[in-house]
């Protein structure tokens, strides 16, 4: 007895993907394909003599009214807003696209396991984790999306922010104002355990842009980098490191706004001006940035657009099928304040 034709098959003669044949078999209107791809795939359904059977139902059902996420969360919203804001646009997307927030786990806190996120029809991560081990996790589809984070894996969907552009653009504002005695104050990157909640630290792009752009014009000082935790405890902590310095900056670009405000603190505390003394730019553009004295020059960072993106990306994949994984990289914005100025 000869084997039924089957829908790989027809992928497979025809070289596109299973996907892409069932989208055209089924009169997908959001599948954009050229004429002649879709001619050959009827071709070889003919030739094949292929009849599309009763589907399977999985998790990613592709005509379900609605769908069940789960959210990873990988960081302490009350102590850096970003993150917070990142999962708001993310739930109001949810609003939108009726998907479901049905689970929410918590690096160190919660149980991950294959159990506990059997009835997702997907992930929305946001942050660093280990995501091979998430994904030995959450195995009965590929549904996940990342977001401020890009694994190694090329077979997820990512969402993450221009940062290494709007580091150079940082520097070059800087350098345009007078400034070659530049600092930088950032936290760790760490990749979290989802099983024991052990880290693993890995560099920031804003950081191994820094250093590269910094040593390119032979200005890069060893002493002149500090990095600990995200927050504004940290960022005191530091830019007090930094003070007691023989040498000590005319300018320093710090890795968040929180951070920022802890280093204004410390520099208020030693009697140093801002920018008089020292200018600052730093990342995120919270809504405090624009009420400090002096106000704070930042970087825009799209986060609820963030949140929004890894929604949409989710919803195609388990709406539509989409198995080709997707990188988004939103642009930032430059916003220049009072805390940056001439050298003088």
């Amino acid at each position: 007895m000869s084997r039924m034709t089957r829908i790989k098959d027809v992928a497979e003669f025809a070289n596109v993907s299973t996907a892409t044949v069932s989208r055209i078999l089924n009169n997908d209107p959001s599948l954009s394909v050229s004429g002649e791809t879709r001619k050959r795939v009827l071709e070889v359904v003919n030739e094949l003599n292929y009849k599309p059977g009763r589907r399977k139902r999985t998790k990613a059902v592709q005509d379900k009214d609605s769908y069940n996420v789960g959210l990873v969360l990988t960081n302490d919203e009350a102590i850096d807003p970003y993150f917070m804001s990142i999962r708001q646009g993310a739930e109001s997307a949810c609003d939108e696209y009726s998907v479901k927030i049905a689970s929410v786990f918590n690096i160190g806190k919660s149980n991950f396991s294959s159990d506990s996120m059997a009835q997702l029809d997907g992930l929305i991560v946001l942050g660093d984790v280990n995501s091979e081990e998430l994904q030995g996790v959450y195995s009965h589809n590929p549904n996940i999306v990342f977001v401020d984070f890009l694994p190694e894996e090329v077979n997820v969907d990512v969402v993450i922010s221009d940062f290494e552009t709007a580091t150079r653009k940082i520097l070059d504002h800087l350098f345009s104002n007078g400034h070659s005695q530049i600092a930088y104050i950032g936290g760790k990157g760490l990749i979290r355990s989802i099983h024991n909640g052990r880290t693993i630290e890995k560099d920031d792009i804003r950081l191994k842009t820094y250093e590269r752009m910094m040593k390119e014009k032979g200005l890069f000082e060893e002493d002149n980098v500090l990095v600990g935790e995200f927050g504004p405890m940290s960022g005191y902590t530091l830019m007090k490191r930094l003070i007691g310095q023989k040498s000590f900056p005319s300018a320093v670009v710090i890795a968040s706004d929180p951070m920022a405000i802890g280093a204004m603190k410390a520099l208020h505390e030693a009697g140093l001006k801002v920018p008089g003394d020292i200018s600052i730019f730093s990342f995120d553009d919270i809504v405090a940035s624009a009420f400090l004295n002096p106000t704070l020059s930042t970087v825009k960072v799209h986060t609820e657009e963030m949140g929004r993106t890894a929604v949409k990306l989710l919803v195609d994949r388990m709406k539509n099928g989409r198995e080709l994984p997707l990188k988004v990289i939103l642009p930032t914005e430059l916003v220049v304040r009072e805390s940056s100025g001439p050298l003088l």
